[in-house]
């Protein structure tokens, strides 16, 4: 890619650059990745980053000016016979379309590739990546795969902890949880970007302090913690905000492939359900 100043810059040079960061093939069978709308051939000069493709954002990119939004989760996960704008996922398209903007996600192949989500995720906090908490299947060298296991450069209670992953992500209106005895020393840590209460085993396994991850749900986390055997502190946060670090991230992988000539927002708008709480 050029990096002549006046170079034009296209979506699929943009695209290229971000599916040699995060390979498709990564991406789990069920997944739906890739460039979902927009001509591949069309310049960008102005390219919005975010977790999530909703009305807010996609009206935070036509009001920058971007000609492509990159996302982590997909808009059209599922499949579809129609795109109707009188639909909610609908008129997101017909918006976009109208207002000549791409979009591209970059989903759990970002989750999976090394550096991807969770190592985002460990760095905001402050963490030496150490391994892939879940090793993908087709790993060469064993460097990609879901969540990391990583370690703090020296251990601290687990409540100081915990206050140092609430000051690390943006603040959302649910907060930081944390479940397990304050004073524990924490030292080594798992992280996983988005849902992770399905690898509460893997961290177990891992022997690991702490296990920082999104939308621990009620049973699998009180089934976690009445285990017998010596299992890690949960610290739970909100799916938005585990996932935004890696937004930085792929601005870099866009920065960088394009040479500085592509102008790259990352949105930060919380895209979390949940905008207050009481008391």
């Amino acid at each position: 890619m050029s990096e002549s100043p006046s170079a034009t810059v296209t979506v699929s040079e943009i695209v290229t650059a971000l599916e040699t960061a995060y390979p498709p093939e990564l991406a789990e069978s069920w997944d739906a990745v890739g460039l979902v709308c927009g001509d591949p051939a069309e310049p960008v000069r102005r390219v919005l980053v975010c977790v999530d493709v909703v009305q807010a954002t996609v009206e935070e990119a036509i009001e920058f000016g971007a000609q492509l939004i990159v996302a982590h989760h997909p808009l059209l996960l599922r499949g579809v016979h129609g795109v109707p704008a009188d639909t909610t996922k609908g008129r997101l398209i017909h918006r976009l379309i109208r207002a000549g903007v791409a979009l591209y996600c970059a989903h759990t192949n970002a989750d999976s590739a090394s550096p991807g989500v969770s190592d985002a995720l460990a760095e905001a906090i402050g963490l030496r990546v150490l391994a892939p908490l879940s090793p993908h299947a087709s790993a060469e060298h064993g460097a990609t795969g879901i969540g990391r296991i990583a370690e703090l450069p020296a251990p601290e209670p687990f409540s100081a902890f915990v206050s140092r992953v609430a000051g690390a992500l943006p603040a959302t209106g649910p907060g930081v949880l944390g479940a397990g005895d304050p004073d524990r020393p924490i030292r080594t840590v798992a992280v996983s970007g988005g849902s992770g209460d399905s690898y509460l085993g893997a961290a177990t396994a891992a022997g690991v302090d702490a296990y920082v991850t999104a939308d621990l749900r009620h049973h699998p986390a009180g089934e976690h913690l009445e285990s017998v055997a010596e299992v890690p502190a949960l610290v739970g946060v909100t799916h938005w905000a585990s996932e935004w670090p890696w937004c930085g991230q792929a601005s870099t992988v866009i920065e960088v492939a394009t040479a500085g000539t592509v102008e790259v927002h990352i949105s930060t708008r919380s895209t979390d359900p949940w905008n207050f709480r009481a008391g």
